[in-house]
């Protein structure tokens, strides 16, 4: 594990040398995800000008529903985007030159490069909970922080998960990006309460890819609406099943990887 996080280290002081050369363009990758994610508040706040509620939930609950899921899906952003680029690898063949390494290449894939624009992401999150704390009475106490920490990074490792399986299809079909450019739209269903969705669409953000427990479940336990503990259990299993899919579909294809570049 020492040798890992070395190597980690390693790759991601490279990575921020070179933004240090490029502050304009880091400014820039910053400041359109910020933008992209002020849209989102301009839907919610466009809508609550008509209606007083959305099935229950308060523009101050949606706004707050809104800003946590900014967070597990930032770090998953920042940490593991690079993972988008494996069917690419694959395609082309360069994944060759990740197995001819006496490193894991998986681990290689993620540590290639942190995504900086994931910032954005993380920094309106973090302003949008932090609005919207006072006005829902949220007073969590020390344990409950606890388990929202350890929420919080379940829910940022479900993300990595759905995407590692999604992108591991490409080993049988050479590209797979269609596949996760849908699953990852469908995600942006857990941007709000999903209570507010047809039946359909709550099932399988919480059964097929439990996008749900990125955010809402874990919302509701700071909202007092959720036992903390029993969802920290089912967000662990949510976890553990999408982790194991998402590894072995990646140990298989890997062993019959044969490349297809020239």
């Amino acid at each position: 594990m020492k040798r890992f996080l070395k190597i980690y280290f390693t790759f991601t002081t490279q990575y921020i040398k070179r933004l240090v050369h490029y502050r304009l363009d880091f400014a820039i990758g910053v400041l359109s995800f910020v933008f992209v994610q002020f849209s989102g508040i301009l839907l919610i706040t466009l809508v609550f000008q008509q209606i007083p509620d959305l099935n229950g939930y308060t523009f101050e609950q949606m706004v707050f529903f809104y800003g946590f899921f900014q967070i597990p899906r930032g770090i998953d952003h920042l940490i593991t985007d690079n993972i988008w680029l494996i069917p690419n690898k694959i395609r082309k063949g360069e994944l060759d030159r990740h197995l001819l390494r006496p490193i894991d290449p998986l681990f290689q894939i993620v540590a290639e490069r942190f995504q900086h624009e994931a910032f954005g992401e993380l920094i309106i999150g973090g302003i949008l909970i932090a609005i919207t704390f006072p006005s829902l009475g949220i007073q969590p106490s020390l344990w409950t922080i606890f388990i929202m920490f350890a929420l919080i990074i379940i829910g940022s490792l479900i993300y990595t998960s759905i995407k590692l399986l999604t992108a591991s299809i490409s080993f049988w079909t050479m590209n797979s990006m269609q596949v996760m450019v849908t699953v990852y739209n469908i995600s942006d269903f857990a941007k709000y309460p999903i209570t507010i969705f047809p039946t359909l669409i709550q099932t399988i953000i919480t059964y097929i890819v439990p996008f749900a427990f990125v955010s809402f479940y874990p919302a509701k336990v700071l909202l007092n609406q959720a036992n903390g503990l029993s969802i920290l259990a089912q967000s662990s299993i949510a976890l553990l099943i999408m982790a194991s899919c998402a590894l072995w579909v990646w140990n298989t294809g890997l062993k019959g990887y044969e490349s297809t570049g020239h």
